[in-house]
């Protein structure tokens, strides 16, 4: 059985983003694996230390600094990794599921492909989809709870109002990963350097030969708004709803 997880290179959530000519971010910052990713990362370990996997493969779409992600999920325990190498920094969700899908090909058609539900940067949750459609692999999201019995996974998804649904799916699939289904363990000093002596594939996306036909396109980046400081309406209840609806039609603008 081999396992392929996809990961993507994203900013740490604590960086202060700088947006650059309105189309990027400033890559100056500290970069992580998506935290998202993560989990799918643990899970494919886990299934690696308890059943008969060959290999644990991740697979990054993203510039030469990428690697570095890929050597941190490397010492987390995956057996080792592609880069389909791009500099673009906003790559749409179909082409970067048409890279992994062909790049999964090529090298081998997994049983197993974890990811995350989504990205902490652009927030699409459109990738695990395309990807599904690429392959012709059934999917599900947002996965709190994973087992394998023999061909199928069982597996429970959160759903409205807190309840979760238990979904049987024939393997090989997608499973989108999400907070909860594990705790991503930390690597130790000697699994770091372990990892840098682990291989890294490095691919150029334009070597692919693939159409970007993607319907949907970034148009432009802003910072959002600093918000004003929250204030506490006193007096009776009639007299903080007439202040409320004051606030709202005069100053915020929204009735």
């Amino acid at each position: 059985m081999r396992i392929y997880v996809c990961v993507k290179h994203v900013p740490d959530t604590a960086a202060n983003i700088r947006i650059v000519n309105n189309m990027e971010y400033d890559r100056e910052v500290k970069y992580v694996p998506n935290p998202y990713d993560e989990y799918g990362v643990e899970e494919a370990i886990s299934l690696k230390e308890k059943h008969e996997v060959s290999e644990v493969v991740a697979i990054c779409v993203g510039n030469e600094i990428a690697a570095n992600t890929l050597k941190a999920v490397m010492a987390m325990g995956v057996d080792r990794s592609i880069l389909i190498k791009t500099d673009e920094q906003f790559s749409s969700s179909a082409l970067v599921a048409k890279a992994l899908a062909k790049v999964i090909r090529e090298d081998g058609q997994g049983d197993l492909i974890f990811m995350g539900k989504q990205s902490v940067d652009s927030e699409g949750m459109q990738t695990s989809y395309h990807l599904g459609v690429e392959l012709g692999l059934p999917i599900v999201t947002g996965v709190v709870d994973f087992s394998l019995q023999g061909s199928t996974a069982i597996v429970q998804r959160e759903i409205d109002g807190g309840a979760r649904e238990t979904l049987s799916v024939k393997t090989p699939c997608i499973i989108g990963a999400t907070k909860g289904l594990n705790e991503p363990r930390f690597p130790k000093l000697p699994d770091i350097l372990k990892a840098k002596r682990k291989k890294i594939e490095i691919i150029d996306l334009s070597t692919l030969q693939i159409v970007d036909d993607a319907e949907c396109r970034l148009a432009n980046l802003e910072p959002v708004e600093e918000r004003s400081n929250a204030r506490i309406l006193e007096g009776s209840v009639e007299d903080v709803v007439n202040s409320l609806v004051k606030i709202l039609r005069e100053e915020e603008k929204v009735i």
